[in-house]
């Protein structure tokens, strides 16, 4: 477990055998996972072994078969108001930005805290306009995001999520839709972020990332949780022969 497991704390996300199937798919397979306060978790595995599926269940995007989600010790209800005051506290930031095409960058960033937290329409404005300076788009504040880049449009995405002050934030693949170029300066703003506390879960490709960012390194392979441990133990000295083989796999790209 990360330094932040105090003894004793409740985690912010906690998933206790969790399973799912999409059909005859079995695509999570018993999960146990806690995130701890502050907890930087990052989910790496071949595509296909459930690491998408698994983010997407602690908002309940996606339903769950057996097993149960709690956020700060709270379990996930399936539906109605408690379900939304509960997702609204978990930020989520997908691989394809998901931001409104027909909304200026403000006003994408004003919805939430307006719209859900009731937070006075100026208060909310302004705050919208220290996050977009803090993710370093703060000038394309009345643009649509159509007239952004992709590394533009995620980081508003990143901004959208900090504006409901979000106990922690899911990043789903942040990066796989974006250039070369861009991916960097979205890592970045993530990077920042772990920095100063915010507790993660962030499924990725950038093994550079876990590396030097992640508390706690996930492997996950076939809907399993197959090996867990700190960075440098996982890529130092994995564990288990499925992730030996993905490591190098990776290596000899």
């Amino acid at each position: 477990m990360s330094a932040y497991a105090a003894e004793g704390q409740v985690p912010v996300i906690e998933l206790r055998h969790v399973d799912k199937h999409f059909g005859d798919l079995h695509v999570l397979k018993d999960i146990c996972l806690s995130v701890q306060r502050g907890e930087v978790v990052v989910i790496i595995g071949p595509s296909g072994s459930g690491k998408s599926t698994l983010c997407r269940t602690i908002n309940r995007m996606e339903t769950i078969d057996a097993g149960e989600i709690l956020i700060d010790g709270v379990p996930l209800p399936e539906e109605g108001k408690d379900l939304a005051k509960l997702r609204a506290q978990i930020g989520m930031v997908f691989q394809s930005f998901n931001l409104f095409a027909h909304m200026n960058i403000l006003e994408n960033v004003t919805l939430g805290p307006t719209d859900v937290l009731k937070r006075p329409r100026k208060e909310a404005r302004e705050e919208a306009m220290q996050l977009l300076k803090r993710v370093g788009v703060e000038s394309q504040a009345h643009k649509v995001p159509a007239q952004l880049s992709g590394g533009q449009q995620q980081r508003v995405a990143i901004a959208r999520s900090l504006a409901m002050h979000p106990k922690a934030i899911l990043f789903d693949e942040p990066t796989s839709a974006l250039d070369p170029e861009m991916i960097g300066e979205v890592l970045e703003v993530m990077t920042e972020l772990a920095q100063e506390g915010m507790t993660m879960l962030v499924v990725t490709h950038e093994m550079n990332f876990a590396r030097r960012v992640a508390d706690r390194v996930i492997f996950m392979d076939d809907g399993s949780i197959v090996e867990e441990g700190t960075p440098e133990a996982f890529f130092e000295n994995p564990q288990t022969e499925r992730a030996r083989n993905f490591l190098n796999s990776i290596k000899n790209h």
